[in-house]
């Protein structure tokens, strides 16, 4: 689950950077990347996106408002 939410981020961070970019400098990074909005790589990204942003709003829910970003380790003294 950790990594889940660790990749979630990034991608949801890489569209945030993407809609910064086009929004104050018109430069689509992930169109320029792959030459063109809807060639199938952005429309993959794109796509990723999508669903990191949706597991980052029903991962709180099903983990009871825990959002984890690190393993913890749990040590047992005998």
């Amino acid at each position: 689950m950790v990594i889940a939410n660790l990749i979630a981020y990034v991608l949801v961070l890489t569209g945030a950077l993407n809609w910064g970019l086009f929004g104050i400098f018109n430069f689509n990074l992930v169109s320029a990347i792959f030459q063109g909005p809807r060639a199938i790589g952005a429309v993959i990204i794109y796509s990723l996106i999508a669903l990191a942003a949706i597991w980052l709003i029903i991962s709180p829910i099903v983990t009871n408002g825990a959002l984890k970003l690190r393993g913890d380790r749990v040590i047992r003294e005998n």
